[in-house]
């Protein structure tokens, strides 16, 4: 049975490649058919509780997590109730009920909504965790399979943390092809910066609250299977500004007219900074995890009033 996601397109930017430089390798998860990674893990996992006799999909999520489960629902012909928190943006939401899942709105971070879902699962009813899944971190992985396939090895692997299912998913990926001495810039915008905080403290840090417009990386604790990852791989780990994060956004689009959110932005601002963590690497590949809750419009409102 065919997946549900894209093998995406991985190629050298020039411009980035320019600003760094070293050969800068890009794997655009933002042209998935729902905007991002996500439905790697989420195609994966829906399809595998359709199997099971689920009946209905509920989800919490902040927004692209939402999106992939109402795509694969839409597409497995399975009813979706996606949970988000208050900071989800209108876009986002339409992009929900675009994909004819119903949506409900609770709480104030995605702890909030999550606890919402949880509480109305029902006999026949699949819940889909945005990240703490191994169907999740299962599919997430595909994509390192991809990179290996096109002859690609790079120096680091950038990518974006949020609750830790993209890089459970990419740890695993590279320990399947014996890729375990291939470093990972993990990326998190100041205010959502769990991973970093938890690493720093020696255990999983729960964020008393996210501060952050990047509200998709907005889990206040990142799952254990991130933390055990971050500490058992080779890891490098990185917080930018939310500043940083929506510049690079901008400049994204300038240079390869694809709009992201600051999510995603992050690890971009690690490579268009220079950030320490990347110097003397021979390479990079950055995963752009995309982003479907954001317009332009939006990354000019947050240029305009950030700090």
């Amino acid at each position: 049975m065919n997946p549900l996601h894209l093998e995406t397109p991985l190629f050298e930017s020039q411009a980035l490649s320019r600003i760094s430089g070293r050969p800068i390798w890009l794997k655009l998860e933002a042209v998935q058919p729902p905007g991002s990674f996500k439905i790697r893990g989420i195609g994966l996992a829906c399809r595998e509780y359709a199997r099971r006799g689920a009946r209905r999909f509920i989800s919490s999520s902040g927004g692209n997590a939402g999106i992939a489960v109402a795509y694969a629902g839409r597409k497995l012909g399975v009813p979706v109730v996606v949970v988000v928190p208050q900071t989800t943006s209108d876009t986002a939401k339409s992009k929900i009920l675009q994909e004819d899942a119903e949506v409900i709105v609770h709480g104030a971070t995605w702890d909030e909504a999550n606890a919402r879902a949880l509480s109305m699962i029902g006999a026949s009813d699949a819940f889909l965790h945005p990240f703490d899944d191994p169907l999740l971190w299962q599919g997430h992985s595909t994509m390192v399979d991809e990179v290996v396939r096109a002859g690609v090895r790079p120096a680091v692997i950038v990518l974006s943390v949020g609750g830790g299912g993209l890089l459970s998913g990419v740890v695993q990926g590279l320990q399947r092809h014996g890729w375990n001495d291939v470093p990972i810039i993990a990326v998190e915008t100041r205010g959502a910066d769990s991973l970093a905080r938890s690493l720093s403290a020696g255990r999983r840090v729960r964020l008393e609250r996210i501060t952050s417009i990047a509200t998709t990386l907005g889990a206040l604790q990142v799952c254990e299977q991130a933390f055990a990852c971050a500490r058992q791989h080779p890891l490098r780990s990185v917080v930018v500004s939310d500043r940083a994060a929506v510049t690079a956004c901008r400049r994204f689009v300038a240079d390869h007219r694809l709009v992201t959110e600051p999510a995603c932005g992050a690890s971009l601002a690690a490579v268009y900074d220079g950030v320490p963590e990347i110097e003397g690497c021979d390479s990079a590949l950055v995963i752009v995890c995309g982003g479907a809750g954001v317009s332009m419009e939006q990354l000019q409102q947050w240029s305009d009033d950030l700090p």
